[in-house]
């Protein structure tokens, strides 16, 4: 067989390995899947979490990350979702590579609450939104800002729906992918530092309005 000839028979063969192995891996993994069931997305450390120290957007974006398991190996109040732990500090060590848990966390003393930028008597608070394109624009979490929270109502009846601002200038925590994971359609997850009227306020509107919307202010 000549060089060129050898050649071609070589990458043929590699080419077929490749396949078989892409097949095999298809395979395992439908086997895992049958096996062990749906996966889920859930918070792991991916560097380790200081007792007292409380999250930031910056802690929450380098030392946690998502991961999909198999279902049945997610404990109990393990978190979906990162920004969920932004303003609050673990109880205890947190070794990289645990599951985060609600029940590992706790809101931070005062001080340290200031330090994120939540005055007395505000609490970090995830809400959905929509319209967040324009604050992505430049790809980077826009947190620390001020910002203005719009209601938009669905109509009633033959009247319009009506739009206000359902609280102005809090400070946004963090913005991150909506619950599918994804920011399509500028919906996203924001973390807002709220008052507890405010965010009584918001969560009420989560489940009547058309939609939510933040302008940043400036």
């Amino acid at each position: 067989m000549s060089r060129r000839g050898r050649a071609v028979a070589f990458v043929l063969a590699a080419a077929c390995a490749a396949a078989a192995a892409a097949a095999i891996a298809d395979g395992y993994g439908a086997s895992v899947a049958r096996g062990y069931g749906a996966l889920r997305s859930v918070v792991v450390a991916s560097s380790p979490l200081q007792a007292g120290q409380p999250i930031g957007p910056a802690e929450a974006s380098s030392g946690l990350e998502l991961r999909r398991v198999p279902a049945r190996f997610v404990p109990p109040g393990a978190l979906t979702s990162a920004a969920a732990a932004i303003g609050l500090a673990p109880v205890a060590r947190v070794p990289a590579g645990a599951y985060l848990l609600a029940t590992q966390l706790r809101a931070p003393r005062p001080e340290a609450g200031d330090a994120l930028g939540l005055s007395q008597g505000r609490h970090p608070v995830e809400i959905s939104v929509s319209g967040a394109a324009a604050l992505l624009l430049e790809g980077d979490r826009p947190s620390g800002e001020r910002v203005d929270v719009v209601v938009t109502t669905e109509p009633s009846g033959s009247g319009q729906g009506k739009t206000y601002v359902a609280a102005a200038a809090v400070p946004l925590l963090a913005l991150g992918p909506g619950p599918g994971g994804i920011e399509a359609e500028g919906v996203a997850a924001a973390t807002l530092g709220l008052s507890r009227r405010q965010a009584l306020r918001l969560i009420a509107a989560e489940s009547f309005a058309r939609q939510i919307t933040l302008l940043p202010r400036g």
